[in-house]
């Protein structure tokens, strides 16, 4: 069932909901959350079917807030707000209301939200495209308990990641930090299985993908050993290389659906890693809205440190490695840069797991 709303209020809005309940024949709200699509009209039939589809795991009031830019003068001096309230079968599992904000409300679209959320339930709030440089300080970010943003879908997303580093609250996160969670999962288990020490770590992938990059700080930072950024052809992610002292660890993934994993003294493997779609994406993040600490400390590792970026960074890691601080002589050397050189090499020992 749908409802079309010309020049409307919250008020109104909420009262077509509960005709449209009443309509369908499901008086009751079964949802567990509010989640506010905040993006433009070119992205919004996307955004909204990757939240219907996330909705069949998650019931909730999806709120697509679009906001359009007015071309005159006289037009942009006038507030308006339109709606499409969607309930049954049209609105996946749960409510839609589709808002379209003109003139000034634009700028005040949290007052819109505001009386529309559902009462004593969690609120999400995720940008396709555009998200702000802080969410938290957005004001529509302010409602959420978590803000979910792409810096896939940002035109320079290096920049983005740093932006995210410099600006993180807890409650961020990001849908290319969720790309690489099967990555990071099949890594682990890897490691599981064997004892070893990692001497040195490779990823390797398309170029303007932050996912390789996140995956790369998060092995520099649980590990603690340099790691360089190499680009393929992709698609995504392709592969990740461990040196470890027995041999190398490889989980290679040249065509986005099936990986092979390579270890020491170990037959290869094939194992199912998908390249997966923005629903399945969301869904994964809507199942906890507690903070990503794994998440802070790998965004705030730094991609700067990275050795794609900076050849010369690789070493300069090492150095700063917890153990090679460890290592340092108590006395001043006089010359500090073959004690520097002889640091780099022994920080290569450090083993994580």
């Amino acid at each position: 069932m749908k409802m079309d709303l010309t020049d409307t209020t919250s008020s109104k809005i909420n009262n077509a909901l509960v005709q449209g309940r009443r309509a369908i024949g499901t008086p009751a709200v079964g949802m567990v959350l509010t989640l506010v699509i905040v993006t433009d009209e070119e992205h919004a039939y996307d955004a909204l079917k990757a939240a219907n589809e996330a909705s069949r795991e998650h019931p909730s009031r999806k709120l697509v807030v679009i906001k359009r830019v007015s071309r005159s003068p006289r037009d942009r001096a006038k507030a308006r707000l339109d709606a499409e309230v969607r309930v049954g079968t049209s609105a996946g599992t749960g409510e839609t209301v589709v808002l379209r904000l003109y003139g000034d409300v634009i700028d005040h679209a949290q007052s819109v939200v505001l009386p529309l959320l559902l009462p004593d339930a969690p609120v999400v709030v995720w940008w396709p495209v555009g998200s702000p440089v802080n969410p938290e300080k957005d004001p529509l970010g302010s409602l959420a308990q978590r803000r979910v943003t792409d810096t896939y879908a940002a035109e320079d997303p290096l920049a983005e990641v740093s932006a995210r580093a410099a600006h993180y609250t807890p409650g961020d996160t990001d849908l290319a930090w969720t790309r690489i969670t099967p990555w990071r999962s099949m890594i682990a288990a890897a490691l599981d299985q064997q004892q070893v020490d990692i001497l040195s770590a490779q990823v390797e992938g398309e170029g303007y993908n932050p996912s390789c990059e996140l995956l790369g700080m998060w092995l520099a930072d649980r590990l603690g050993v340099p790691v360089r950024r190499s680009v393929s052809d992709g698609p995504g992610l392709t592969a990740v290389r461990l040196e470890t002292r027995n041999g190398p660890i490889v989980l290679d993934r040249p065509d986005g659906s099936l990986a092979t994993l390579s270890m020491p003294g170990q037959p290869d493997r094939a194992v199912a890693l998908n390249r997966r779609d923005t629903a399945e994406l969301l869904a994964e993040e809507l199942r906890r809205l507690d903070p990503d600490d794994t998440y802070e400390s790998a965004l705030k590792y730094g991609v700067e440190r990275l050795g794609e970026a900076k050849p010369e960074a690789a070493p300069k890691a090492a150095e700063a490695a917890p153990s090679d601080a460890a290592a340092a002589p108590s006395e001043p050397a006089p010359a500090p840069a073959p004690a520097s050189a002889k640091k780099a090499g022994s920080g290569k020992k450090a083993a994580g797991k």
